[in-house]
């Protein structure tokens, strides 16, 4: 199979789908690998390294999309690259449809097979795939915050973990996923006082266990969330539906009886977000925009700010699935595999996530028909 990596195209999006270790693998599989020209140089990969390990670099997006059965990516397609859509073309990144419907609308026209990585599940319920960057979404979500608190910035000017005779600034975090429990490590680490909310009471009994009652355990319902956000100095939303466009857990109301300077960083906004006052994502050109005196942060691809962490990462759980699929073809492998079968959002024209078909009110077919399994 031929296997494209094309550029990032996003603003500021750092990251590469597939190192040079990961494309060495694939070529020893007896794949060929096509990398666009400076496609690494963000997360400090040569295109020097990629032809030494046996990779052809392409000098321009068009005849990487053209000539590849796989595209591997980071973020989704743009608008831009919507033309190199075709059948039977394979794209495996991460696609976040249920907040896409021209991307959607688009992928399911040209019969292109759409395979997500955010919905790559096991049967315990993890996502691997999304796994990593959600932990290094979540600390950067404390890191970037911290920042924005800082009078220069617009905040309050508080230091997240005061002094002595001092208390430290209170961090909320709403959601006790995978980006929630990395965004608490980083806060209780500063020093932080820390409340975390989630509907899950088994997972709040294991976050105050695991980290030794240094964080306030809530049961997420309007009243709980109106009371700590409130008195939050930074607000986390980390609150994730699988595949699913997120709900508004937070309202403008709520966002309004913050004090002046509080900072709010919407670490789902990429499934729409979980903040009523957050409309559309920001940029790292732009992270920021101030309503009702609070700041927001809602940048979309948080992790590409530590692009050579986070492409290390992401080749890492992906390059099993991606080998799966060029050794067997995108069909048998996602029979041979449910937790593969899980990434199948579109195929053949068809909605086969539910999610996906359910924010665009959309017809859905279960992927098992296609596959006949």
């Amino acid at each position: 199979m031929i296997i494209g990596i094309p550029k990032e195209i996003k603003i500021q999006e750092n990251r590469v789908s597939l190192t040079p270790a990961g494309a060495d693998a694939l070529i020893r599989a007896g794949h060929t690998v096509l990398v666009e020209k400076g496609a690494g140089i963000g997360s400090g990969f040569s295109d020097e390294l990629y032809s030494q390990l046996g990779a052809k670099v392409i000098e321009d997006a068009a005849s990487i999309w053209e000539r590849s059965d796989m595209i591997l990516k980071v973020k989704e397609p743009l608008p831009s690259e919507y033309k190199y859509f075709r059948e039977d073309l394979i794209i495996f990144t991460f696609l976040h449809l249920a907040n896409e419907p021209e991307l959607t609308k688009s992928l399911a026209e040209s019969k292109t097979i759409a395979l997500a990585y955010e919905t790559v599940q096991l049967p315990s319920g993890v996502l691997p795939i999304l796994t990593p960057m959600s932990e290094i979404a979540g600390r950067m979500a404390v890191q970037q915050g911290s920042i924005y608190l800082e009078k220069i910035h617009g905040g309050k000017g508080k230091l997240i973990d005061g002094v002595p005779g001092v208390p430290p600034a209170h961090i909320v975090v709403v959601g006790g996923g995978i980006v929630g429990t990395s965004a608490i490590r980083r806060a209780v680490g500063l020093g932080a006082r820390v409340t975390v909310l989630d509907i899950n009471i088994d997972r709040l009994r294991y976050l105050s266990e695991v980290f030794m009652s240094k964080v306030e355990t809530l049961y997420s319902n309007n009243y709980n969330i109106i009371q700590t956000v409130r008195t939050a100095d930074l607000v986390i939303g980390a609150v994730l539906i699988p595949g699913a466009k997120t709900t508004k857990i937070i309202t403008e109301d709520m966002v309004k009886a913050m004090e002046p300077g509080s900072v709010i960083v919407d670490v789902t906004i990429d499934q729409g977000g979980c903040i009523e006052t957050i409309k559309r994502p920001t940029t790292h050109e732009n992270p920021v925009f101030v309503k009702h005196g609070v700041i927001h942060y809602a940048v979309a691809n948080i992790p590409s700010v530590v692009p050579q962490t986070s492409t290390l990462a992401l080749t890492n759980i992906t390059l099993p699935y991606v080998l799966q699929i060029a050794n067997m073809g995108w069909k048998d492998a996602l029979i041979a595999n449910p937790v593969l079968a899980k990434s199948a959002n579109i195929v053949d024209g068809k909605v086969t996530y539910k999610a996906v078909a359910d924010a665009f009110d959309m017809e859905y077919t279960n992927i098992e028909d296609i596959l006949k399994i």
